[in-house]
């Protein structure tokens, strides 16, 4: 029952909104606490995920985290608790908010040539964390508190959204000097390229990757007149920035770091999204022919789910097989969490139950924290009526990934499926709470109070509605 009150205090406590902050009018002393700096992130991520550009993607998210955290072990905060999530956006950017969120853009994940050039990005982009580049500014912003402050970040997403969309547009035009004032100075950039690739080298990735791919974007962004990316209109890139990092990562040996077969696999769905189905389907069966694009695994890979698709289930089959006859003769592609999904797909597209539930069990004990395999066994079992079984393995996982709305929201179809309405509506509740949906999250609340329950339950309930309804008592202001 504290899992939404925890939320709730967390983001939105009337102390974080109005009490506590520092005199905003000399930016330079303007300074957030850490606790504050995280409401703000939370807050702010509350209304990323509601929105349409967040990518909801647990395999893209995770890969992310994943590397993320490599690199935050190696950082001046390995403590904070980072998150890194992908937008459903093939513009090239990335930024980091107060608290420790990083969102990358799909474009940028595509534009990147290795592993260490999205890893020299990341790198820089924690380091405007743990130096509160990004909470200096938006603690000099003259506005009323937390809210105010949260409501920055979430402009300037909304303002690189579709201009052609009339509230995106008026959005847009009310962000515009809310962009140009938290444009990074100079002085930011420098010292965020010095720390990240310090977090760069110390994390064992190809220092040179960072001015090789600056350099890169500069020069396409030549070519394009009028079409800056976002990312170097929110890090300017000048010549004499490339020049000092290039200085700085002269006298370090090139070298060579191979990309992770995750890598590769990301990029690979992310490009299977790019196209239409068919489209997807003959360029990798053309990659695979005319061995180009990289590695045969990668192709197939992006081959299988491109006919998953498109319903050929025969031969994502046929196909699926030589992929895995090609991972187990490659011992850096065998035991990988992103096959062994597709693998459970297609299983589930035969209809074969009996085989796919035992595959799944044995996958789930292998890869215990790999969410889109979780995702795919809970689905399962809930066709199968096998909802306690579900509840059971969605309640270890919810402890893992307290903030995950699909896991709630499989948890609350377990419920229905045994009739539990109470627990139910509570992890609808839950779910809706994390994606921002705060009247959706009122509504189901409102129905566990129905339901009924013990006092306690009761009681707990009446308090984070109070807050709920303040929370969107405070949006509309």
């Amino acid at each position: 029952m504290k899992k939404l009150t925890v939320l709730l205090l967390l983001c939105f406590s009337p102390y974080a909104v109005s009490e506590g902050l520092p005199d905003l009018g000399d930016v330079s002393q303007a300074v957030l606490t850490p606790v504050q700096e995280r409401q703000i992130g939370q807050q702010s991520m509350l209304q990323i995920r509601a929105g349409k550009q967040f990518l909801d993607d647990a395999e893209v998210n995770d890969y992310l985290n994943q590397l993320g955290y490599k690199l935050v072990e190696n950082s001046a905060e390995p403590a904070l608790g980072f998150e890194f999530f992908a937008l459903d956006d093939y513009n090239i950017n990335a930024f980091a908010m107060p608290g420790g969120f990083i969102g990358v853009n799909a474009g940028l994940l595509l534009t990147t040539q290795s592993e260490s050039e999205l890893a020299s990005v990341l790198s820089h982009e924690i380091a405007h964390v743990t130096q509160h580049h990004t909470a200096q500014m938006i603690a000099g912003q003259q506005g009323d508190g937390l809210a105010s402050m949260a409501a920055i970040a979430i402009a300037i997403l909304a303002a690189r959204s579709n201009p052609q969309a009339s509230q995106a547009a008026i959005v847009g035009m009310q962000a515009g000097s809310i962009q140009r004032q938290l444009n990074f100075t100079r002085a930011h950039e420098q010292e965020a390229d010095r720390i990240g690739l310090e977090i760069l080298q110390k994390s064992g990735f190809n220092v040179h990757a960072m001015p090789e791919f600056l350099d890169r974007l500069q020069k396409a962004t030549r070519l394009l007149e009028g079409n800056m990316p976002g990312y170097l209109r929110t890090h300017p890139i000048t010549s004499e920035r490339i020049a000092d990092i290039e200085n700085r990562v002269q006298k370090q040996p090139y070298r060579l770091t191979p990309d992770s077969l995750n890598f590769q696999l990301v990029r690979t769905k992310l490009i299977a999204a790019q196209k239409t189905t068919p489209d997807a389907i003959a360029y990798f069966s053309d990659a695979l022919s005319t061995q180009k694009h990289g590695s045969p695994v990668v192709q197939r890979y992006g081959l299988v789910g491109a006919l998953l698709r498109n319903k050929e289930v025969g031969r994502a089959a046929q196909e699926l097989a030589i992929l895995r006859t090609q991972v187990q003769s490659n011992p850096a592609a065998s035991n990988n969490p992103m096959i062994e999904t597709l693998t459970g797909q297609v299983k589930r597209a035969t209809n074969n139950n009996a085989d796919t539930l035992a595959f799944y069990h044995a996958a789930a004990q292998n890869f215990p924290q790999y969410r889109a395999l979780i995702y795919d066994y809970a689905d399962l079992l809930l066709q199968n009526n096998q909802a306690a079984i579900a509840v059971k393995l969605l309640t270890e996982q919810i402890t893992r990934h307290p903030s995950d709305a699909t896991l709630y929201n499989l948890q609350a179809r377990s419920y229905a499926m045994l009739e539990k309405r109470f627990e139910q509506h509570l992890a609808q509740a839950y779910g809706y709470a994390w994606m921002g949906n705060l009247h959706g999250a009122i509504e189901q609340l409102e129905l566990a109070k129905r339901a009924g329950g013990s006092f306690y339950q009761l009681s707990t309930i009446e308090s984070e509605l109070r807050e709920l309804h303040e929370m969107v008592d405070a949006s509309k202001k």
